[in-house]
């Protein structure tokens, strides 16, 4: 099946999600996923601002204790490219950016080797890690990064685990997938 009908049909199952389903589902895989942050035993935690249709993890921004947390920030680099870097977390320095998501303003990047664990979302994802993303490709790239090895863990609503997936050779695997239903 191709990449842009599963988006399409992941997108049609999002939407008709009741409220209360995908809060319940959300809580959940918070739960798992701050489970995985302290089996793991990780002190610099790389999350995201969900978009509209994403699993709510923000709930981990003041409830994760003793870690140092990160959020991406879409920028363009010198060349004009967009590009993700992950700054550190502080609430009074939130604002809207790239595509309407909540980034962090100011400050550093931090370099891809320091992050231990990296919470990924995406559109849909196979129990064993194949993972298909919204189609600008900044995980894929940042995965790829020089230095990059942490634990990444994929973020998902149940529906959005398939048997297989289409993958290319750019396309980068999560280590561990949390959703509601999947152990």
């Amino acid at each position: 099946m191709k990449k842009n009908i599963i988006r399409a049909s992941v997108r049609r199952f999002t939407a008709d999600m009741d409220a209360d389903e995908r809060r319940r589902q959300s809580r959940e895989v918070a739960a798992r996923l701050a489970e995985a942050v302290r089996r793991r035993g990780a002190s610099v935690v790389a999350l995201f601002s969900p978009l509209p249709d994403e699993v709510d993890i923000s709930p981990l921004l003041d409830s994760l204790t003793g870690v140092r947390i990160l959020l991406p920030r879409v920028e363009d680099t010198p060349a004009g490219e967009p590009r993700m870097e992950f700054y550190d977390y502080r609430a009074d320095a939130m604002a809207g950016g790239a595509y309407g998501i909540r980034e962090p303003q100011g400050g550093v990047p931090c370099l891809p080797s320091e992050i231990d664990l990296m919470a990924v979302p995406g559109m849909a994802f196979t129990r064993d890690g194949h993972r298909l993303g919204r189609g600008r490709g900044y995980y894929d790239r940042y995965l790829a990064r020089e230095g990059f090895r942490a634990w990444c863990v994929g973020v998902c609503f149940a529906h959005q685990i398939v048997d297989d997936l289409p993958c290319e050779e750019h396309d980068r695997r999560v280590d561990e997938v949390v959703a509601v239903g999947v152990l």
